[in-house]
């Protein structure tokens, strides 16, 4: 009888030390960037294109600017301690979506493109391993729980 699974590609231990290693990267980034204008207003990156610039000033003068700041450390705390990640992992996906508009459409260039990617890479590293969380999420017909318990009562 021969052996018909199929091994992982990369054994589980390494999985792991990639993905604690992305954790600490990406909480550590997204904590620096949340508490940066706090500390001085003028370490908030604004960019080098005018419509950058012009993104960035527009968010600051409307105040969503310091919602997203408060939200990156939160999200950046609960990252770097490894607590509520599936909500934490999925939570910082539109967030994510302007970085990504931020640096490849509106303020172009290699450093850009680069974080740009690297964004991509952690979120996707940290979302792997709760993706069981989230497949319930495309129920394309779901029943509604109208009881008071907590939890699925399927």
């Amino acid at each position: 009888m021969t052996d018909t699974t199929i091994p992982d590609a990369l054994p589980g231990p390494t999985i792991k030390w990639i993905y604690h290693l992305s954790r600490l990267i990406f909480g550590g980034w997204w904590l620096y960037s949340g508490v940066m204008p706090f500390i001085n207003p003028a370490w908030q990156p604004l960019g080098q294109e005018q419509p950058a610039i012009d993104f960035s000033l527009a968010m600051i003068a409307s105040g969503l600017m310091l919602w997203v700041k408060v939200a990156e450390i939160v999200f950046g705390i609960l990252i770097l301690a490894n607590r509520m990640m599936p909500l934490a992992a999925i939570a910082v996906v539109p967030i994510n979506f302007v970085i990504l508009y931020w640096n490849f459409v509106l303020d172009e260039g290699t450093v850009e493109y680069t974080f740009g990617a690297l964004t991509i890479f952690f979120n996707a590293i940290l979302l792997w391993p709760w993706r069981r969380y989230y497949w319930r999420l495309l129920t394309w017909k779901g029943k509604p729980d109208f009881s008071l318990q907590p939890g699925i009562q399927d």
